[in-house]
């Protein structure tokens, strides 16, 4: 009683918003990383990041990098890309970045991880159903959040932000890392769902051919999620334990009427 087509035989699920509420902690440290940098750059007249519209469009789901670049592109700001090891503090893509992520680890030591128990409880009906599960995220610190919220032992397979850097995979909105997952479930992409909170993410999952792409609806943005390639958008997924096997086309209008 997973609510999705019977021809899906494995699921690929986002971690940052669809099975942890991480994505909070990643829009306050994009915030103060940008607004840091924003009023050192324009002083008391810089415009501050929008932590809903600013993150939803150009952040939320990419790499680190490329949020980091697609946001300054958008304030029409070009900086050097720098080196890996560029401290925060640097005004490089790199400096930038490794702030932003100094202060993620930081906000997760200090408050800890939450999951959203309604994915966690569809994640033990997939794994009851015998249906492998694997977590791809672009985030590098995936499996630190995984054992930080204590669900690292339910996925077979982790694409994530480190995999991706070692095996030269283009990050979402590109479906190279959930074609990475499927293969490490050992099934074709038409066989497999993905379930993503992020546009990027979902743009990837319909790029990429996927049997079924789930739109997790966390912020009001169900209209969004569905022009991106969503097949259906749920707020949370055990509404989907509730709907008929197999019946994609009734779950879809049904969850169309209560986004």
């Amino acid at each position: 009683m997973l609510g999705l087509p019977n021809t899906i035989h494995a699921l690929l699920f986002d971690l940052d918003g669809v099975l942890t509420q991480t994505a909070k902690v990643h829009g306050v440290a994009w915030k103060e990383m940008f607004d840091h940098y924003l009023r050192e750059r324009d002083g008391a007249d810089f415009t501050p990041f929008d932590p809903r519209r600013d993150y939803d469009t150009y952040v939320d789901g990419k790499p680190r990098m490329d949020g980091t670049r697609s946001f300054l592109e958008s304030r029409g700001i070009e900086l050097p890309v720098g080196d890996e090891g560029d401290p925060p503090g640097t005004f490089t893509l790199h400096g930038l970045s490794n702030a932003k992520n100094d202060l993620v680890l930081r906000l997760i030591h200090d408050r800890g991880v939450e999951v959203y128990p309604g994915s966690v409880r569809y994640v033990h009906a997939a794994r009851a159903a015998k249906l492998p599960c694997a977590v791809v995220s672009s985030s590098a610190n995936c499996r630190d959040v995984l054992r930080a919220a204590g669900i690292d032992d339910l996925f077979e397979a982790i694409v994530d932000g480190v995999v991706a850097k070692r095996d030269g995979l283009s990050g979402k909105p590109a479906p190279d890392t959930f074609l990475a997952g499927a293969k490490a479930l050992g099934v074709a992409p038409a066989h497999a769902a993905v379930f993503e909170d992020a546009l990027a993410g979902v743009a990837a999952g319909r790029a990429g051919d996927f049997g079924h792409v789930v739109g997790v609806d966390r912020v009001g943005q169900a209209a969004e999620l569905r022009k991106h390639g969503a097949d259906m958008v749920v707020a949370d997924l055990d509404e989907l334990l509730d709907a008929a096997p197999g019946d994609a086309a009734g779950e879809r209008t049904s969850a169309e009427g209560t986004a």
